[in-house]
This record gives C-alpha cells, structure tokens and sequence, in this order.
C-alpha cells in the first residue's frame, strides 16, 4: 500500500505517517514547510509542493501515478478562527482551493481512497450537551465553512468519480505521541498554558459565569496519537466493502473544564496555578462534547488516552523539545 499524506510534516499528520511506516506502507509527503519540518518526514518521501498552486494537479496526479499510491490522506489547511475572520479570502482560497486541486489529482490518476482532515467547528455553537454526526452544521466562522465546504467536495467527488472518502471531524487535539512531534504552535489551550507559564505569565481563563460546574467551558480532547489511529482505522474502512457513512466525530465523549485542563498541568508540572479571569470571548458554547458512538461501531476506534495522559505527553514533549527544522 502507498499513501500520500499531503501536510504530513505538520502535528497531526506527522503523528499518522510514523503509524503508516510502522504498518510497513510506503508513505509519500507533500509538504510545503510553511509550518511543518522535514525532520519530522524521516522514512518517508518527501514532495515538498504548496497544493494550492495552479500547477498542483499535474505534480499531484505524477506523483500519485508514479508511485502506484491507492490512497490519500488530506490535512494540509489553515486552522485558526480568529485568522479565518481577518482573513476569510485566504481561507476561501487555500483550504477549498488545494482540496480542490487534490480532488482534481486524484480523479486524474484514479485514485479512489481520501480520508479529509475536517473539524468540529462545523458544528458551531450546537445547543446540545452531546454532539452527534446526525447534528446539522452551522459554522459561524470561514474556518468552520470551509470544512464544511470540503466535506461537500467529497460528497461530489464520489458521485462524480466514485471515489471511496471519510471526512474526520476532529474535537480539541492535544498532546504528543513522540517528543520530537509535539505540538509546536501556540493555538489550542494546552500549548497555550505551557506557553504562559513558560514566560513567567498567569494562564487567562476567558469567562468562568458559564452554566458548568466550575463555571468554566467544557471541551472533548483527544490525544494526538488516538486521532492518528483513527485516520488508520479510517484507511482499514475505506479498503472494506461496506461503508454507510461518510462523517465521523473523532472525540472521547467525555469533557474537560478549562480550569480542570489547568488543575492537570499545575498536578503534571507540581506547581500550583491560579489563572487570571477575563471577560468571555464571543461564539465560546458552554459545552461542547463529541458522541464517539458511530465511529466505535463501525471503524472499530475508541480513545485509549485521558486528560491526564495528554498533559503529561505535551509537558514531557515540550521538556524534550529540539528544533525540528
């Protein structure tokens, strides 16, 4: 089997070609560097080619031909909401633009199996406890859209070149599964902590008045590692002969307040914490929870990391830490 795994180089996609090389399967990554490391592409090829380029179809579909590659897992996007509203054509272009050109690509070298990289923020703000596939997305942000938008593109790509494709809609990713792939951007509340408290400052909780037990918002996170197996599982899936269903949440079904996220770190690190409280931040739900009951039942995959797993990972990794470049 060889798959080309596009943004391989960054967090997650890392994390999922070091599975596919230990599975014994060719592994091709295109990779533009923009912000992943080719230390971390180590066994596998690398293609080092910004997808979203006119001229990334032909190279896509050579590269996909050339190498016999029945497969292709997509995670190359743009990931922050408050950038995607400054700078929603940016967005607009890249995220729906290089999946269009990896679409194209694929047709073009009949390629059937595309597992897409998509997001919870589909969801919005849900006003649920438990959010299951079945939910109707409404993002209110160009991030969220353009997931959503993506997932649309599969939908026609299968009807159009019956392709076989699962979209992953992921909850908050966190933690490491080697030191040397941890979480290198400042984005998501783990990083964030670790962060601050690396430059001396107090952790800021943005809003602790929310309808929760401590008042704080309540999040599903995912080890890094347990979602890495799910975009294997996800292959396993497509390669089979029954596929009911095209979306998956990726998630623990369990939630995590932002102070019991801080309390894990204080315990991690033996240190006491006492976060600053700033004023709520637009769009924040309450709760956001993921139902992981369709993706056990059909693809086999459950969470096997808790809270305190993935801080101690993201605390030990970022003790380790090297530049990957």
């Amino acid at each position: 089997m060889t798959t080309l795994v596009i943004g391989g180089a960054g967090y997650i996609g890392s994390h999922v070609v070091r599975l596919l090389l230990d599975k014994g399967e060719r592994v091709i990554v295109v990779d533009d560097l923009s912000t992943g490391f080719r230390s971390r592409t180590e066994g596998a090829e690398l293609l080092e080619l910004d997808v979203t380029l006119p001229d990334a179809v032909e190279k896509l579909a050579f590269a996909l031909r050339s190498s016999g590659a029945d497969s292709v897992i997509h995670f190359a996007a743009h990931k922050q909401v408050g950038e995607s509203v400054e700078n929603p054509e940016m967005y607009w272009h890249d995220n729906v633009g290089g999946l269009a050109n990896v679409l194209a690509a694929c047709a073009s070298a009949d390629v059937r199996d595309v597992v897409f990289s998509s997001s919870a923020a589909v969801y919005g703000v849900p006003d649920v406890d438990l959010v299951t596939e079945d939910l109707a997305p409404q993002p209110i942000n160009p991030y969220g859209a353009t997931k959503y938008v993506g997932e649309w593109m599969l939908a026609d790509a299968e009807r159009a070149h019956d392709m076989r494709t699962v979209a992953l809609r992921y909850f908050n990713v966190a933690g490491a599964g080697w030191p040397e792939l941890a979480d290198t951007q400042v984005m998501n509340l783990v990083p964030i902590i670790l962060n601050a408290l690396e430059k001396g400052r107090t952790p800021t909780v943005f809003g602790d008045d929310y309808d929760t037990p401590d008042g704080t918002c309540i999040r599903d996170y995912v080890h890094v590692l347990d979602l890495a197996h799910a975009h294997i599982a996800a292959l396993d899936y497509l390669r089979g002969e029954e596929r009911p269903h095209r979306v998956f949440n990726v998630g623990t079904g369990e939630g995590s307040s932002v102070l019991e996220v801080i309390d894990a770190v204080a315990r991690v690190k033996g240190i006491d914490i006492t976060p600053e409280i700033g004023p709520r931040r637009a769009g924040d739900p309450a709760r956001l929870i993921c139902s992981g009951d369709r993706i056990a039942q059909h693809l086999g995959w459950k969470s096997e990391h808790g809270l305190e797993d993935i801080v101690r990972s993201a605390v030990e990794a970022r003790a380790q830490a090297v530049d990957p470049s």
